[in-house]
Parts: C-alpha cells; structure tokens; sequence
C-alpha cells in the first residue's frame, strides 16, 4: 500500500501517478413501490440509534400460478436480510409473533393491532406474490401498529430468479415507507481489488455480496467513480503509461472506454467526478508539474480550468446542488481541504486541525464532508461541516480507516480498513455504529464508491 510518511499525494494519486506529475450486463430492473393512497405521516428515526423500529414481514401468499413455497420463504428471508442491513427498520424475530405469520389476503382491510403490539411489532408488512412469466410481482400492504393505520399499498416487480434483488428492493421500499427515506439494501459498490494480481475494478452489493469484476485489462485501475444515474462508472486507468479517464457501460446508452482524451492530450489526468447532473466533470489534470482543477463538459470541450497554483490540488468532491466543490491542497505546507464554488470562486480553507487530511466526500443532504485524517499514525475517518465549525470523528481504530464514500440515503458509509492487517472494505452507520465488512476475498481491497438507487 501508500507510503504516507514520505509523501502526502499518495492518498490521491498512486506513486506512478506522483512520478508524472512531478516529471456487465445491466441490471435487471424494478418497479418502484407505487403509492394508491394519499401519503400519511412518516415515523421519525434517528440513524444509528440502539432502538430501532421493528416490523413483522408475514409469509406472502400465492395468488394465481403457484410461485412455490421454498421461493416464498426464500423471498421473505431476503426482505428480512434487507431489513437487517438498513439499522433503521429491523426484523422482527418470527418467535416473538403471538399472531399469525401467514399474510391474510389483501382484500381483508383489518389488522390485529393488539396481539402484534404485545409482539413487539412496530409495524407489520402485509404481501401477495403472483408471477408472470420470469417475473414476479409482490403487492404490499404495510401498517403501523401503534396508531393501527394503514402506512401505504403499492407494489414491487422484480426477476423471478433473482430472489436476493427483489428482497432488498421489497426492504428498501419498506424503509422508505416507514421513515421517509429509501433504503439502501439494493445499492451496490464499486471498488478497487487486487485479489488476481492486478488492481481491477470491481462491483457488489452494499451488503457485500455478488461480487464480480467490471473490468479485465490488466492494467492498473484506480478511483472508481458512479455516473450520477448509474449508467456507468468512471476511473481512472493507465493507457500507453499515462493514466486516463475511462468508463465501464452498465447500459447500452453509454459507450465504455476511454474519455475526453483529446481534451488533455499529453498530459495525465489523475482524476475525475461528475457533478450531480452528470453533464460536467471536475477533473484533475498537471499543468507545468502541479496537479489543478478543471471543469470539462461531459461532450467534451475545452476544460476550465479552476485552481492555479504551484502547490498539488486534487480530489474534487461535488456538493449535491452542484454548486460547490470540496478539494484536496498543500498549499498550505500539508494537506488539507478547501472548498470553493463550481466556478473556481470564493475559494476558502475548510480544515485547519491535523497535519494531513484527504478524501472528502459530500453527504447527500449536504450537511456534512466525510474525509481521512492521520491521527497517531494511522487513519480515522471525520465529519466536518462546510462551514467548518463543526468537526468530529465517527470512525476510528487502532488501524487506518479510509477513503469514505456515502450511502444515497446519507444513513451509512463505506470504507476501506487495514483493521485486519490487509485492506476490506467495511460498511458502518454514519455515526460509527453497526460495522460490517463487505470483503473478504484475497488481496487488497480499497477506493470504495458507493453508487445510487438502482432506477
């Protein structure tokens, strides 16, 4: 891995990158849970909290062709892992149900609200599964018990042979039924691993699972990056010895390879993000030695520039209104970061503790920057605010944590850890709780992005 004693730059560009500056298929998709009552007002749930809210997920019921009762089974253990994965809205344990487990049909429009509070339900979700074809359709009926209330109907559609997909898009929607804000099961990751012997990118669920590899060049790949719609992810891989900016389609809308080549032809590109329209790109390119900031068209055109200065700026971070950039600069003798607009106006200093502080990344409110500071020796990850009053660490251990990247639902965070004596990826609440790794295949495992809601 970096060494970070003999140069900062590392943790944004790898040490060949230092030397040039200095001299599959688609996912299937969908539908979303789709509202057939007016809206009624969401519980409030505080991320992270030691109490969660807990829903009983019945046994759907069959309607029309027989779907089968082990792929039943199989879909409501799903919707429970689901569940489980978002700390927010967890499983009710089946041995505390004193009422019956087996979904009533939806038809039948009265809950026994009693029996299901002394179970300890907050909330119970109601389901009927029929399938057409490859498909399966699960309808839902999901209702909060304390005021014992239907919340919403709707329903989910999704593969029929692809069970672990339709559960976390049934978990997620529930998440979203009973706090307000979507869930994340569903989401995937990109990242960077090492495991055959060459850094390659590769991509999984957010929980860890189907793990494969987006590309197979056999060239060194670094800092993966999601198109905002997920249509694609961005990183950065060496052409002819040069790194460059490429892209790996995930739909037949995008051309995979290489681009905005003849924008910086001759010069390395060690960066780049798209703003949150996906239109723009703030790009890291090396003017005269140093590396600088640029603002490229997606189409192409010729870049403007944003930071000019001798010292190293690199890693850009796009505000989620896109009106603002947070990066990464010595130009105050260590690393530290700024934050300026999208114009490259009203440049300001964000950090001033700690001798070295990188990888900011903006969470999806725009309340807060997650970033990596040394602390001892070794990496914790901190929230500051961008206004820079407010600055804390929600992630540490005796062993560097790094490179955080946030969930859609600005719930959670990725990370890459050497707690283990090699580096995983670890997914753990905002606030520092619930800590999971996701990896556990050979080799490193680094750069973690976590991608949108699949659409």
């Amino acid at each position: 891995m970096r060494n970070r004693n003999t140069n900062w730059i590392l943790s944004g560009l790898t040490a060949l990158a230092l030397a040039a500056v200095i001299g599959p298929p688609t996912a299937a998709r969908a539908q979303g849970l789709e509202e057939e009552r007016g809206p009624l007002p969401t519980l409030e749930i505080t991320p992270g909290n030691v109490k969660a809210f807990r829903a009983a997920v019945l046994r759907f019921a069959e309607v029309g062709p027989p779907v089968g009762a082990e792929r039943v089974a199989a879909l409501r253990d799903e919707v429970d892992r689901g569940l489980e994965f978002s700390s927010v809205v967890l499983p009710l344990g089946r041995a505390a149900y004193l009422a019956p487990e087996q979904s009533p049909p939806l038809a039948q429009t009265t809950l026994d609200c009693e029996t299901w509070k002394q179970s300890g339900a907050d909330a119970v979700v109601q389901g009927e599964l029929k399938r057409a074809e490859t498909r399966l359709r699960a309808d839902l009926r999901i209702w909060d018990v304390a005021r014992c209330k239907e919340q919403k109907t709707g329903f989910v559609v999704g593969d029929r042979d692809d069970l672990p997909k339709l559960g976390r898009l049934i978990a997620d929607q529930i998440v979203e039924v009973l706090t307000g804000t979507r869930g994340v099961s569903s989401t995937e990751i990109a990242y960077i691993s090492d495991r055959t012997g060459t850094r390659e990118l590769y991509v999984m669920t957010a929980d860890g699972r189907n793990q494969r590899a987006a590309t197979r060049v056999n060239s060194l790949k670094m800092f993966p990056e999601w198109v905002p719609d997920g249509s694609a992810i961005l990183y950065i891989a060496y052409s002819k010895g040069q790194p460059g900016l490429f892209l790996t389609s995930r739909s037949p809308l995008v051309k995979p390879g290489p681009i905005l080549q003849s924008l910086f032809t001759g010069r390395p590109v060690y960066r780049g993000r798209f703003d949150p329209t996906g239109e723009e790109l703030a790009v890291v390119s090396s003017v005269e030695g140093a590396a600088e900031l640029f603002l490229v068209k997606r189409q192409g055109s010729q870049p403007r520039r944003l930071t000019s200065h001798p010292a190293i700026d690199i890693t850009p971070a796009w505000s989620p209104d896109g009106r603002q950039i947070a990066f990464v600069s010595d130009r105050s003798g260590s690393p530290q970061l700024y934050i300026m607009n999208r114009d490259g106006s009203n440049l300001q200093r964000l950090t001033f503790t700690g001798s070295y502080n990188a990888a900011p990344t903006w969470s999806p409110d725009g309340r807060w920057i997650a970033y990596e500071t040394r602390v001892r020796g070794q990496f914790d990850i901190w929230l500051i605010d961008p206004s820079g009053q407010i600055n804390f660490p929600v992630i540490q251990h005796p062993k560097s944590d790094e490179g955080p990247t946030w969930s859609p639902d600005g719930r959670k965070l990725a990370f890459s850890s050497s707690r283990r004596g090699r580096y995983d990826i670890y997914v753990a609440d905002w606030n520092g709780e619930n800590v999971l790794r996701v990896t556990e295949s050979a080799g490193s495992n680094i750069q973690p992005a976590w991608g949108p809601h699949p659409r």
